[in-house]
Order: structure tokens, then sequence, then C-alpha cells
């Protein structure tokens, strides 16, 4: 069995446990992780007893190159919807990320909720998916060192392109978010844009590819004065604890904690200003994430980064962020070391 029919017997027996006739998935990275075709301009995958994806004309031979299940050529939206309700098909549930104006589509002629089963399905890695975000952070880390980024005199922006070609060239697909390269006051802004300036201090950069789709995600900041390595060491400390306390089985708010009370002992507790952490896989922001409102439980096959901050207004920012594996613990994905000397 193709591990993709596997998740989508998962998702039927959600489906009818809340009696619904079919699921709507819209959403590139979830049609790509149900079929194994990505989209590249629209596509309806309704997950039902006979799955099927439709598709815009100029998508059809990807799609038939690389969907594992029935592709018919999208006409409109009355012959999609006719073709459902001659199935018998009354009721639809839809991935939460559904666009309004697709939804107003369906709505007059299916009863309709919202559900997360691809959500659910897509929490818990494969070892084939696990290895992709382990190659896919070795590629980011090795392209990170050739950086030689203390002796670099070059500007931020052409550093971040740097990092971004280095990736490409030793085999990544592309940059998995919007390369971070910022330092001196600007490393207090969390998603700062690179600037056309020669690096001040601290540097801190915030990287990641895609590997055959899957992301990695890393974050280091190199200090140099005395309070900058303060709170570096602070950041550390709950980067460390939070690692160390991640098994099966405890709820993700709980990973949380263990990191935001290090950094709330010693008195910067609202200097961190986000999140601990959050999943990734073919996306680089999946659920569950390591926040004070999630309480997922923490399952083996999770892959979760972790990432807590200090953020000094108009000073300096620190974080330092790794990508963990779940299995009976937690596992950092890669090699690169926390201390960049």
């Amino acid at each position: 069995m193709l591990i993709m029919d596997f998740h989508i017997d998962n998702i039927l027996n959600d489906m009818q446990k809340d009696d619904f006739n079919a699921y709507l998935l819209t959403g590139f990275t979830n049609v790509e992780y149900i079929s194994g075709y990505k989209p590249t301009s629209f596509a309806f995958c309704i997950i039902k007893d006979n799955p099927v994806i439709y598709t815009s004309k100029m998508d059809m031979e990807l799609a038939k190159n690389n969907s594992s299940i029935e592709i018919k050529e999208y006409e409109s939206y009355d012959v999609m919807i006719n073709e459902l309700k001659e199935e018998g098909i009354k009721n639809l549930a839809i991935e939460p990320t559904l666009p309004f104006s697709t939804f107003v589509r369906f709505r007059d002629d299916f009863e309709i909720d919202s559900k997360t089963y691809i959500d659910k399905q897509r929490m818990i890695k494969t070892p084939d998916e696990i290895e992709k975000i382990t190659r896919a952070t070795e590629i980011a880390q090795r392209s990170f060192l050739q950086l030689d980024i203390l002796n670099n005199e070059n500007t931020e922006k052409e550093i971040a392109f740097d990092l971004v070609r280095y990736m490409i060239e030793n085999g990544a697909d592309k940059e998995s978010f919007d390369t971070i390269v910022t330092s001196g006051s600007n490393s207090s802004l969390p998603h700062a844009i690179p600037e056309a300036k020669k690096l001040d201090r601290p540097i801190l950069i915030d990287w990641g590819c895609i590997f055959e789709g899957y992301c990695s995600d890393n974050t280091r900041t190199m200090v140099y004065t005395e309070k900058q390595q303060e709170i570096w060491d602070i950041v550390a400390e709950s980067h460390d604890k939070a690692i160390k306390a991640i098994k099966p089985g405890m709820k993700c708010c709980e990973v949380d904690k263990v990191a935001r009370d290090v950094i709330a002992d010693y008195g910067y507790g609202d200097r961190f200003i986000h999140s601990t952490g959050h999943s990734l896989g073919l996306d680089i922001h999946e659920t569950p994430g390591f926040s004070p409102r999630d309480d997922t439980i923490v399952e083996k096959g999770m892959v979760i980064t972790v990432e807590p901050g200090i953020y000094l207004e108009g000073e300096f920012g620190v974080r330092l962020e790794d990508t963990v594996a779940v299995s009976k613990k937690g596992n950092v994905i890669g090699e690169l070391p926390l201390n960049i000397v």
C-alpha cells in the first residue's frame, strides 16, 4: 500500500465517524501530501470512497505523471458540483484554510463544516519524510558554514543572496522562507528584512531550504559584547532545557513552558514574544506548535522546531533555533553547534 493510500484510508475513517461523505482540499501542499501531485495553478481534491482531483488544463500532464489518484480536467464549478451530487454526496468537510471565495461556491449545495483531518495526518512524519527534512537541514547547515560569517564583509542583502545560492548549489530546491540576515539593533525584530548595509553586531541569521519538497529551519546568533553574551547564554539554556524535556505523552504547551520559564526566571519573560516552536514539513509552518495555547499531545514522529528568543527593543535580539524529531525523546536534526566561533 502506498503511504498516500494509508493517509486517505485514515481520513476516510475519520470522516465516517463524523458522518461526512467527502472532504475538500485545495491547499497545494495538502493536495501534494495526498496525491504526490503539487498544483501550479489550482486544484480541487475530493477525498471520498473514490478520490478525485479536478485540475486545470495546463496542469493535466503534470498531474497525470505524478498523482496517485484519479485526475479529471476542471470544467466549471457547476459541472464539478453536479458530479458530486450525482454520487449522492450531501455533506462536505473542508480544510480550515479553504478560501472563502471557494466556500461560497459549495455552501448552497452541501452541508459544510471545517475539519482538520488532513492536519492530523500531517502531524506525524514518516521515516521518509524525516529523512528529507534531515537532508534539507544538512544542506542548509553546510551552506551556512560556507559563508564564513565571522569574516564576511558583504552586506546583509548580499549574504542572504549568497546563502540561498549555496543551498541551491548544494542540492536544495530553493529556500524554505525568505532568508533573514540581520545585525545590530535590527536583530530585535524577529522577522527583520536584510538591508544593504555591512554587518553590525550581533549577527542573527534565520534560514532554511527545501529538499524534495520538505523544509528545514535554523537560527543562529553571533554575539560580541558581555551583555549580548549574557542574553545568549539565557536563550541557550532555554533552548537546551526545552529540547531535553521533549518526550511523547507531554503536551506541547508544557514544552513551551519549560523554555519560557527559563527566560522568565532571568527577568526577560516579557521579551520572549513568540511561541517556542512550530512543526514543519511540506510547509514551513505546520501544526502542532510549542506554544502556550497548544495542548496537543507530543507523539513519536512529530518534527517541531525549538527557537526561544529574547528581544531588547532598540538594542539587539538573540534567537537560537534547531529542529527536533521526536522518538523516545527529542533528537536534534543536524550537527551545527549553537556557538559559532
